[in-house]
């Protein structure tokens, strides 16, 4: 476990359930209605703000509400860093499937020590091997449904927990836009699975992610050496090779790249609790 690291464990008997944002409130429903101004509005406030300052401005209007996520992965250090900059007291999600690559737990361990922020580790209500002796291992099956199943087990059922039990309101990324087709579509802030979602570096191109982590000396997650330009669970990842990108994940089975973490409805999986 990483350091001062509080580890939140999916609940199997609660169902993952859309975030009622506006409990106690009357008026306009959540696609209309951002810390109590019109979404249109605070969309164009934010546009007018650099990536920090639309951190800053997420942390002081959602205060504890607001989280960031992280995967460790390969261009982390950008967001965590600025995050860290902007609100200190930021928790920072990290959703750990239990399958990351070795590189990434070490990246990870690096990055909190230097940077001291507040992490909290969502992890699956099934352990990786008992997942694997109830379901087999699924991300080499040819099924698309199966992966489907391993990413709302691994991945989408974890954050949502943690982002409950930390009354997430609004919780940043580092997606970009130049990343999937699906990322193209999105929008400063959007609604994901009934919480607000803020995408502080969704312009930013490749070279600027370089500028930023050489300008302040952050570490590029070990893998970049080896040629990877993204890294997830590592059976989903690979370098780049005849295809690069989002496009060495999942196997070649998600069109869109995306593991479902991004995505404001999932298709429905059968639920990973316990067996009886």
């Amino acid at each position: 476990m990483e350091h001062n690291a509080v580890v939140l464990m999916a609940n199997p008997a609660k169902p993952v359930l859309l975030a009622d944002l506006n409990q106690g409130t009357t008026g306009p429903a959540i696609t209309e209605v951002v810390a109590g101004q019109d979404l249109a509005t605070v969309r164009t406030i934010l546009a007018t703000l650099p990536p920090a300052g639309q951190l800053t401005w997420c942390a002081a209007e959602f205060g504890r509400s607001f989280v960031v996520t992280s995967s460790f992965g390969i261009q982390s250090a950008v967001l965590l860093h600025m995050a860290h900059r902007a609100a200190s007291a930021i928790p920072v999600v990290w959703v750990d499937t239990g399958y990351l690559p070795h590189e990434t737990y070490r990246y990870a361990r690096e990055l909190q020590e230097r940077l001291g922020f507040e992490l909290h580790v969502a992890q699956p209500v099934l352990s990786a091997s008992r997942m694997e002796a109830l379901y087999g291992p699924l991300w080499e099956s040819e099924r698309p449904e199966d992966m489907e199943r391993y990413l709302q087990m691994r991945k989408v059922e974890p954050l949502e927990t943690a982002l409950d039990q930390l009354d997430a309101r609004c919780w940043a990324s580092g997606v970009r836009r130049n990343q999937t087709v699906h990322r193209r579509s999105m929008t400063v802030l959007d609604q994901v699975r009934g919480r607000w979602s803020l995408h502080p570096l969704l312009d930013w191109t490749d070279k600027d992610v370089y500028y930023y982590l050489e300008e302040h000396g952050l570490p590029q997650h070990p893998l970049f050496e080896k040629g990877y330009s993204t890294v997830g669970d590592w059976h989903s990842s690979a370098p780049d090779g005849h295809v690069s990108g989002r496009a060495t994940r999942f196997r070649g089975q998600r069109a869109h790249g995306e593991c479902g973490l991004h995505l404001d409805q999932t298709p429905s999986a059968p639920r990973a609790g316990p067996s009886p």
